[in-house]
């Protein structure tokens, strides 16, 4: 056979092309039975989940134990009217000037008032920066004699000093009434004299002598004026007397001014 004749029984006995399908499809819609189903559980799901939100809300931690949301929600205090404002807590101290330094001792009393009161006086004096003393005597007589002793209560050593002079001062007007060894003619206070004062009249005991002393508290300082002479008279004791707490008066009046002025 030849070549020709070959090929040509060949192509004759070739089957016919069939028509290419596709091998993909799109995917297929779900049944109409599955669709509901589903559809229910995803609403189911969400009222569960709403309904415990709104639980969660609306229940307070207290409820439980049986209080009320009130009981435990935190107060608000209301707005402080005027006369609801709580007052100021007054200041331990009062608001006053106070004495800072103490004068020099023998500088609180003018020379005419000692001239008088202890002729040709001797002048001795002590002090530091808390106690100061200075004491006239006399060079003619040994009973006749002034003294002039202050004591400071500084707020750099004490942390109320004005109540601590004030404590200072009570002792001392204790103690006047319950000197043995004096014998007390007059106690009494002395108004118009720094914040406190009294004035005693006494009888040394052991010494034919009569005193007049004055104490005195200015804020946070205490100074005493003591003056002393020989013992009168039955004839002159009164006018003596009066002249002795008056010289001790006059005095005070005088350290008071001067602790005011320094």
């Amino acid at each position: 056979m030849t070549r020709r004749g070959s090929e040509e029984r060949d192509v004759g006995l070739q089957r016919p092309v069939e028509p290419f399908h596709r091998p993909y499809a799109g995917p297929e819609p779900p049944s109409p039975a599955r669709r509901p189903r589903r559809l229910l559980a995803v609403l189911v799901a969400a009222a569960a989940f709403a309904a415990a939100a709104v639980a969660v809300f609306l229940v307070a931690p207290g409820e439980e134990n049986g209080t009320d949301r009130a009981a435990v929600a935190p107060r608000r205090s209301a707005p402080q009217t005027p006369s609801q404002t709580p007052p100021e807590t007054p200041s331990s101290e009062p608001a006053q000037r106070i004495v800072k330094a103490l004068p020099p001792p023998c500088g609180t009393v003018s020379a005419g008032t000692v001239a008088k009161a202890v002729p040709e006086a001797r002048e001795e004096e002590r002090k530091n920066s808390t106690l100061t003393s200075c004491t006239y005597t006399s060079t003619e007589s040994g009973f006749r004699w002034m003294r002039v002793e202050t004591r400071l209560y500084a707020p750099s050593h004490s942390a109320a000093p004005v109540r601590d002079a004030e404590s200072y001062y009570d002792a001392r007007w204790t103690q006047a009434h319950d000197a043995p060894l004096f014998r007390t003619i007059s106690l009494e206070r002395e108004r118009g004299v720094g914040d406190e004062a009294y004035r005693w009249l006494k009888a040394d005991a052991g010494q034919p002598t009569v005193v007049g002393e004055v104490t005195v508290r200015v804020r946070n300082a205490v100074f005493t004026v003591s003056y002393s002479e020989q013992a009168p008279g039955k004839g002159e004791r009164a006018e003596r007397e009066r002249v002795c707490l008056a010289r001790a008066t006059a005095a005070a009046r005088e350290v008071f001014t001067a602790l005011n002025d320094f």
